[in-house]
């Protein structure tokens, strides 16, 4: 794969033979080449540009190849940088790893092993920039007209699209999804993007903090001396719902006596406040939610049936998160934001570990349970990047991932399927891929170019 945009990239060695054919050879390829025999040169080329990529020779006449490494991601942590060791040791490799090294080669470089290193480190830096782009873009077209609601995804986009179709019509709207995955703001964006009730009360309830007295009481309202307690007439939520929207979650947990009263009131407005002979009425718009499988509990007899089908006419499903998973840089950023003017704190970003462990992470809690890590997180940060060791010290015990067996384990499966599946578990960095293998870093690059296995072009 050819550079298609002038990637810059600067080769530091003080062999001039080494120096000048990886000069040629990436000059060939279309990148924008410097070369630099020391690094003290180097350190003076990055004085007036700023390179996307350098190789760097381990041993150098007076400053290292490590101690380069140190300087470079100091004054431009963007620049990745590939070490070129004689030595192959792991230890090295795991130094210069710690320093901010991409990745490292041994000698004798060989070409295809060098350009796909590049070929890496370029995908990388494309991610970024258009998650970067992503942010921005869904940041101006979509925050403010969704209430808070934040994803560029496909499910996301399908939920959004759903919602302007029927956000201005009186048909009842239930939401069902996981807990934590944002049933409250759905219910709202439906509501603000409702033209004819966003100027008019948003009134929520959540039928399962309540027993079933004190719930019906929140819901109707009730007259003077109708129970224990009932010292003056209270109006319902159902009252001051009327001409804007009400949303009820934890619908499930309604009693069979309350079922029959929203029935009613989902067929013709009709109801009384406790206690009271008064028939009321309201034009209250209805958006209901739960976690809970309906159909189950209706197939159990603890849901009315007839209440189900009334309630049921704009069904609405919320992924969980794990599920929307390009979603996730938009919401540790929206959520970074908001950590940062609570708590007063300057947090920017998660680092590329923080952000693979997002990826990977099962979020049991979705949405609610990234704000809360995200939150704990910008508290504990002591920089302005959030590390692995700002999170939850129990953060990783939910996660999911099947860890890569060794290659020994393995030998009774095809052995191009477990080097491409070890790659991709380690985003294709190959030196931690040849560890969980359980071989040598060469042996796995033979491996490779003995199964064909190489990016695509």
């Amino acid at each position: 794969m050819s550079a298609q945009i002038p990637y810059s990239i600067l080769i530091v060695d003080d062999e001039p033979l080494i120096r000048r054919s990886l000069y040629e050879i990436l000059k060939i390829s279309g990148y924008d080449t410097h070369m630099a025999a020391s690094a003290e040169e180097a350190i003076n080329l990055f004085e007036n540009k700023k390179f996307d990529i350098v190789i760097t020779d381990l041993q150098l006449p007076q400053l290292s190849g490590l101690e380069l490494i140190i300087f470079i991601k100091k004054i431009s942590p963007a620049t990745e940088v590939i070490l070129v060791t004689g030595y192959g040791s792991i230890e090295t490799a795991v130094e210069a790893m710690k320093k901010g090294a991409f990745d490292y080669i041994t000698k004798p470089i060989v070409d295809d092993e060098i350009k796909f290193l590049i070929e890496r480190i370029i995908e990388k830096k494309t991610l970024l920039e258009e998650n970067k782009n992503l942010r921005q873009l869904v940041s101006k077209s979509k925050r403010d007209s969704f209430c808070g609601m934040i994803g560029a995804s496909v499910p996301m986009l399908t939920i959004y699209n759903l919602i302007e179709s029927v956000a201005s019509t009186d048909a009842t709207i239930m939401i069902t999804g996981e807990s934590g995955t944002g049933k409250g703001v759905v219910a709202r964006a439906i509501h603000q993007c409702d033209q004819k009730r966003r100027n008019m009360s948003f009134v929520e309830l959540s039928c399962g903090a309540l027993s079933e007295t004190l719930l019906e009481s929140e819901l109707f309202g009730h007259v003077k001396g109708a129970f224990t307690g009932a010292i003056k007439d209270k109006i319902g939520r159902f009252e001051l719902a009327h001409n804007g929207t009400i949303f009820l979650d934890e619908i499930d947990t309604c009693s069979p006596n309350l079922q029959v009263k929203l029935l009613r009131i989902l067929q013709d407005g009709g109801f009384e406040r406790v206690g009271g002979t008064q028939t009321l009425k309201t034009n209250a718009r209805v958006i209901v939610a739960t976690n809970q499988d309906l159909e189950k509990l209706v197939e159990e007899g603890s849901f009315r049936e007839d209440l189900y089908y009334r309630i049921h006419v704009i069904p609405l499903i919320i992924p969980p998160l794990r599920e929307r998973t390009h979603d996730i840089p938009l919401l540790v950023q929206h959520f970074i934001l908001a950590s940062n003017t609570k708590n007063n704190k300057n947090v920017t970003d998660i680092d590329e570990e923080v952000q693979k462990l997002f990826l990977n992470h099962p979020w049991p809690g979705n949405i609610r349970q990234l704000e809360n890590v995200i939150e704990g997180a910008v508290i504990m940060a002591r920089k302005a990047i959030i590390t692995r060791e700002d999170l939850p010290q129990n953060f990783e015990k939910t996660k999911m991932k099947t860890e890569v067996k060794s290659f020994q384990e393995e030998l009774k499966e095809p052995a191009k399927e477990i080097i491409l599946n070890a790659l991709k578990e380690c985003n294709w960095n190959r030196s931690k891929a040849a560890v969980n293998l359980g071989i040598n870093r060469t042996t796995l690059y033979n491996k490779m170019q003995k199964y064909g296995i190489r990016f695509k072009d």
